[in-house]
């Protein structure tokens, strides 16, 4: 049990608790002894009433329309862009600090967007704003390695193809590419009715995730720039992405090709990555060897094979990347964030 009577324990809400996201964060609140003093679960008034167990107690979910946020201290909000610009200043107005897994604040300035892993100084003092926004589920990975490169070599540029998960749009993507494959391998010659994914994901890539700016990049590729440079107080980092959808379920994928300011070298490459907090390098002793979304046995590390130094251009190399989109790249982030407030008492 992590419900504790402590009062230096926060009280948490989680709003959009029925979602992939906020079934993560609870699964992770159980496994990581997230100590706390009492827990809300708040989602959307159509599914207020459900019942849904955390550590071992049954909790209703509440309407967030009706939930009084001055009875929390923290709060996670992960029910959507819309839900978070309408209902995230209610609860910073109360005196909640939040947690946000959106877009809606990340590139505000009185937000700080925080990877414990690489910038967890922007913990040490409550945000104006009293809200942390968690970044976009393909730049946190990213990031957590440039890190570490960028204080080895310097980065000078990344171009970064992304092959992402259906579970990225949460349950309905899920339910809609095994649907959609079902059906694809009954009725080859019928066209399935997609919704979440269109045209439809089964046995198909989609080089398009979120709407299309009038730069010709889509608004994923664009967070993925403006993240990464926010994070890492690089300003001026050149980032370029190309966003594609996968029929995978789970775990999204990156080939990243990096370039640097110094001559890199593979075995001091592969050991800086090693070092990195919680980053498994599968080809540290076989070159062979490499993650895969089906394949990784830990959703809480970065994966990373196919290490490869250019030897046409000694200062830039490749690698591939696999990270649970719904760990790694939002719950597991959301609640390290929160670790870090309770450790550095800001809350």
């Amino acid at each position: 049990m992590t419900r504790v009577s402590d009062p230096s324990a926060p009280r948490i809400a989680i709003v959009g608790a029925t979602g992939a996201v906020g079934n993560t964060l609870i699964d992770l609140i159980e496994k990581r002894g997230f100590r706390y003093r009492d827990i809300h679960l708040v989602a959307s008034a159509r599914s207020a009433g459900t019942e849904l167990n955390v550590d071992g107690e049954s909790h209703p979910v509440r309407a967030v329309d009706e939930f009084d946020f001055s009875t929390v201290d923290l709060a996670f909000f992960s029910a959507g862009t819309e839900a978070s610009r309408q209902w995230v200043p209610r609860a910073t107005a109360a005196g909640a600090v939040v947690i946000d897994n959106t877009i809606a604040y990340r590139m505000d300035p009185d937000t700080p967007l925080v990877v414990p892993q690489v910038n967890a100084h922007e913990l040490d003092r409550r945000p104006r704003s009293g809200v942390i926004a968690n970044p976009n589920c393909s730049t946190i990975p990213l990031v957590r390695l440039l890190k570490g490169v960028e204080q080895r070599w310097g980065v000078r540029q990344a171009v970064v193809s992304t092959y992402q998960a259906a579970s990225g749009l949460g349950h309905p993507g899920i339910d809609e590419l095994k649907d959609a494959s079902r059906a694809a391998l009954d009725h080859p010659d019928e066209t399935y009715p997609a919704k979440e994914f269109t045209p439809s994901l089964a046995f198909n890539v989609i080089p398009k995730i979120d709407r299309f700016l009038d730069s010709g990049f889509t608004l994923e590729e664009q967070k993925m720039l403006q993240e990464s440079r926010k994070i890492l107080g690089l300003p001026h980092l050149d980032v370029t992405t190309t966003c594609v959808r996968v029929p995978v379920v789970n775990g999204h994928s990156e080939a990243v090709w990096i370039e640097t300011h110094g001559v890199v070298d593979r075995t001091e490459l592969v050991e800086v990555l090693a070092g990195l907090p919680e980053v498994t390098v599968h080809d540290r002793e076989s070159r062979h060897a490499f993650p895969t979304p089906a394949t990784v046995d830990d959703p809480d590390r970065v994966h990373v094979g196919r290490v490869r130094v250019n030897p046409n251009n000694p200062r830039a190399f490749w690698l591939w990347l696999v990270a649970d989109n719904l760990t790694i790249g939002a719950a597991l982030n959301a609640i390290q964030i929160a670790e870090e407030l309770v450790e550095r008492r800001t809350l």
